[in-house]
């Protein structure tokens, strides 16, 4: 159910004699689970609300009739609820983490709400039939899956978890309803990948456009694997295979329907896919094309400061800026800070690489650098070396906050490199941010 907490004035809801503190229980007969049900119903003109008075408790049917584009007028107690992870999954990140990190970071969500209005990946194993049947009738779409193998076996076996064969019923129900997907498998080798996920992928693009893509990543694994399943890393022979057998099964298609981690490029040591294979880059938080779109964006940036006469930039001041990324980044921002210094005159710019010991060197990425390891880098380069500036990635810190996975501030980072003289610079804004710190001044 729903509670009032504000009424506005000259409103639909004001009208029908709304009161802060009632609650909605239900509309149209259907029980009110939160504010997705509230915000599917805002659009409609004619429905019913059962609603519960505040200081009665009596329950009263009220009937609404109101054009489609107008507002309700209602505000509710905030839902904080999110449905838990009933899994125990081979792979599962979280398993791998330390103790003493933020406790947000240990939270196994698993709730299609989430997955509508974030873009968070599910399993629906905890999909009860109210459930499904729910989702359809909101139209919550589009929903982001974790599929990982269409093989009912196999994926019981991955998930560990005996409900989790159901995804074939899910899926096809989903599909004939109209719901977009977006479906990702974490590869385990010789589970889910070759002929399995070839398998995998035919399946699924039989409900295509339903079913929009697949995206495949290699787990994650971290130091922190004692009595875990034991998973083997991929290295580049393997990338290499299971690239090529993407390319086989979308020109099969005719469509770019599986897209591949951008990981298994670094590990392959192959050129990255145009911009244009990844559409509008609905999987970009899953770590697909998010090179391809950085480095288009660079691309850009530099083509501009070209365009102007001489075809570069002066600084009024030279300077030397350092960008702190993970192993797996390093090359591609080599090539991009090697373009940055033919382009603007005075600037010269270094890249460091940071080995991720928290997590351990097998973990590569920029986003699960821990400021704990950037500051150990960055001292021992900057004992050596003097600079002006420090580049880091946004996605090193969580999300509208200045904080780091081990819990270390930025403020905290910028004091303890204070005694080098140097200003910390954060880029948020992609390829474009990065050249666009790169070029100022001082």
């Amino acid at each position: 159910m729903l509670k009032i907490t504000k009424v506005k004035r000259n409103s639909v809801a004001k009208d029908l004699g709304l009161e802060v503190g009632d609650e909605i229980v239900a509309f149209d007969g259907y029980p009110c689970e939160d504010e997705l049900d509230y915000l599917y119903y805002a659009d409609k003109e004619n429905f019913t609300i059962t609603v519960r008075d505040g200081r009665t408790g009596a329950e009263l049917v009220v009937e609404v009739d109101k054009d489609e584009d107008e507002d309700m007028g209602l505000e509710f107690v905030k839902n904080t609820a999110v449905k838990t992870c009933r899994n125990n999954c081979v792979f599962c990140f979280v398993d791998q983490m330390p103790k003493g990190m933020r406790e947000s970071l240990y939270v196994k969500d698993d709730d299609y709400n989430m997955s509508f209005t974030c873009g968070n990946f599910v399993t629906l194993t905890n999909l009860s039939e109210e459930g499904l049947q729910r989702i359809i009738r909101l139209h919550l779409s589009p929903l982001y899956i974790s599929v990982h193998t269409m093989n009912e076996e196999a994926r019981c076996k991955l998930l560990r978890n005996r409900f989790a064969g159901r995804i074939r019923d899910q899926i096809r129900r989903l599909a004939e309803a109209g719901i977009e997907m977006h479906c990702q498998a974490v590869i385990v080798p010789g589970i889910n990948d070759g002929e399995e996920l070839a398998n995998t992928a035919r399946e699924l693009f039989a409900y295509y456009p339903q079913v929009r893509d697949l995206a495949f990543v290699p787990t994650g694994l971290t130091k922190f694997r004692d009595g875990l399943t034991e998973i083997p890393d991929v290295d580049g022979e393997y990338s290499a295979k299971i690239l090529d057998l993407a390319d086989d099964l979308n020109e099969e298609f005719g469509v770019n329907f599986l897209l591949p981690a951008d990981e298994y490029f670094v590990k392959a040591g192959r050129k990255f896919k145009a911009v244009e294979f990844y559409g509008d880059f609905e999987q970009i938080e899953n770590g697909i094309g998010m090179t391809s779109l950085f480095l288009s964006e660079t691309d850009k940036a530099i083509a501009q400061i070209s365009k102007k006469k001489g075809g570069r930039v002066a600084l009024k001041q030279p300077k030397r800026s350092v960008i702190v990324c993970g192993v797996s980044a390093a090359q591609v921002m080599q090539g991009v800070a090697k373009a940055a210094e033919a382009a603007v005159e005075g600037l010269e710019v270094d890249v460091l690489a940071v080995e991720n010991d928290f997590f351990g060197h097998t973990v590569t990425c920029t986003g699960l650098l821990t400021g704990k390891d950037m500051l150990a880098a960055l001292k021992k380069y900057l004992s050596q070396n003097t600079a002006d500036e420090v580049l880091l990635a946004g996605n090193t810190m969580k999300e509208f906050e200045d904080v780091f996975l081990c819990g270390m501030t930025l403020t905290e980072l910028e004091a303890a490199l204070a005694p080098y003289g140097v200003k910390v610079r954060v880029n948020r804004d992609g390829g474009a941010g990065l050249v666009k710190i790169l070029r100022a001044e001082k």
